[in-house]
């Protein structure tokens, strides 16, 4: 007890107390940023691919050729061929692909109940990248009732464009549904006539899509006879803001969407934040361990007289590396264990604020946070004790 006295007074009262707290203050400093940037590293991986916060439309991209001066007058120029087909399915970050068939004959549709009468376009995707599921959604050779699915962007430009401009009235979905308009297709030669029927509105494809079945036969009924390169395609991705995606169309000289790819440069920027906050962590880190071994060194050099007559009169050595390490590590248990907490409470309070937005990341810190905390104090525990060994040994 004599001896433990003897050396808590010398911690406690010694030259080096100053830089005992500068080491204490530094290392909760860098233990804070690490582990922030860590969760914000977590949160955003969980933003952009958790179940909880996929965003279909983005996911689903629509691309077509960029059409440039060069290429005008020049159909030949826009189609996507075999070879580049298969080699946009086979990227990485395109987890489906399909091709558009695009209709070879005139469209022209009648709505006597909404008072317009228009030309139109067909196109036909494979079902899987369809969001509407509806039993009315087939056809068959025979059939005159053709089912139709419009984006709903067109339901939105017809109610808050059209109708408002023309002083007709507007129409929900479920009225818009109800209407059988009359459906024309011809080839300038023959036409056939079809009863339309709205089956549903999609959210992921911005075009008016009729059944594969419906297209292939019209287009060997009504069409050229010779089957064309689609001009579209259509793509589902894991992530559509990565940068491989973004600089695989531009190599290509392809075309989608911007709005839902935009998003690489907020993943870049929060990329960069995320680094450069755990860069600095790190460093004060480093500081940390080193102004810990220099708090170490001079508290044992400090001491050095009473030390060596502890030895003489019988003391351990080992048992004044456990006493030292003792007075230590329960001090940076404290510090990780208070940073765990304040990063605990940050995600919470996060986690809430996204939820309003329709954002859903988890109300706790991700494993990774927690497996940083204890690598750390491991970390500060390995460093001291090899610190505390070597100065021992060369004071006694």
């Amino acid at each position: 007890m004599q001896f433990n006295r003897i050396l808590r007074k010398i911690i406690r009262t010694g030259v080096g107390k100053s830089r005992y707290w500068m080491a204490i203050i530094g290392l909760g400093v860098a233990m804070l940023l690490i582990l922030v940037a860590l969760q914000v590293h977590t949160d955003f991986n969980e933003l952009l691919h958790g179940s909880r916060n996929q965003n279909e439309r983005a996911d689903y991209l629509v691309v077509n050729k960029l059409i440039t001066n060069d290429m005008m007058g020049k159909p030949e120029k826009t189609v996507f061929t075999p070879e580049e087909q298969k080699d946009f399915a086979a990227q990485p970050f395109v987890e489906a692909f399909g091709a558009i068939t695009a209709a070879q004959f005139n469209v022209q549709m009648q709505a006597d109940q909404l008072g317009f009468q228009t030309l139109a376009f067909f196109e036909a995707v494979p079902d899987t990248f369809l969001d509407v599921k509806s039993d009315e959604w087939k056809w068959r050779e025979g059939d005159q009732m053709l089912p139709i699915v419009v984006p709903r962007d067109f339901v939105n430009m017809f109610n808050f464009g059209f109708a408002l401009g023309n002083g007709i009235p507007q129409f929900s979905e479920t009225s818009i549904k109800s209407l059988t308009p009359e459906v024309i297709i011809s080839n300038g030669m023959q036409q056939g006539q079809f009863r339309g029927k709205i089956a549903g509105f999609s959210d992921r494809i911005s075009t008016v899509l009729v059944p594969q079945s419906f297209m292939d036969w019209a287009n060997a009924r009504y069409g050229k006879g010779v089957a064309k390169l689609p001009s579209r395609v259509v793509i589902r991705v894991k992530d559509p803001s990565s940068i491989e995606l973004k600089n695989y169309l531009e190599q290509h000289n392809y075309s989608t969407d911007s709005e839902k790819t935009k998003y690489n440069k907020i993943r870049g920027i929060v990329q960069t934040i995320v680094s450069v906050v755990g860069f600095f962590g790190g460093v004060l880190l480093m500081f940390a361990l080193l102004v810990f071994s220099m708090f170490i060194q001079l508290v044992i050099s400090s001491c050095r007289k009473e030390i060596r007559l502890l030895v003489t009169l019988g003391t351990a050595p080992k048992r004044l590396q456990h006493y030292l390490l003792g007075q230590l590590v329960p001090v940076y248990f404290v510090t990780g264990v208070i940073a765990l907490i304040v990063v605990s409470a940050a995600q919470w309070w996060a986690s809430g604020v996204l939820a309003k937005h329709g954002m859903f990341v988890a109300p706790y810190p991700g494993i990774m946070t927690i497996i940083a905390t204890l690598g750390i104090l491991a970390l500060v525990y390995i460093v001291n004790l090899v610190t505390v060994r070597k100065e021992i040994q060369a004071h006694t």
